[in-house]
């Protein structure tokens, strides 16, 4: 089924038959596994490495996590910060709910 309309109007492209598709968290667990084969291969001496650099690598992987918890804790205060009100669909649904409450009111239940 290719050729679907996606969300904001866009194509999707679906997979055809025989064709198979990579998920987002499949992808991830790949780019993981590759980053971590080759920091193991580093550390644990696959090149002849100087000890210098050795030592930074080793922690490499905390400093990389911490990094990546402070970058999403950034990129949630951002969005939270910069978030705009939609007060156009606000009142709109608060007419909504007072056209529900009268309805139902009508028909008989009490708030």
């Amino acid at each position: 089924e290719r050729g679907r309309s996606g969300p904001r109007g866009r194509e999707m492209e679906g997979p055809t038959e025989g064709e198979a598709t990579m998920t987002k968290l499949a992808q991830w667990l790949w780019a993981l596994a590759l980053l971590g084969s080759a920091w193991a291969a580093l550390t644990l001496g696959a090149l002849d490495l100087p000890s210098s650099c050795r030592e930074v690598l080793w922690p490499l992987p905390a400093y990389l996590l911490v990094s990546a918890g402070c970058y999403a804790l950034a990129t949630v205060g951002y969005r939270v910060a910069t978030f705009h009100d939609c007060e156009d669909a606000a009142r709109e649904l608060q007419s909504q709910i007072q056209e529900a409450r009268a309805d139902l009111s009508r028909r008989g239940m009490r708030f």
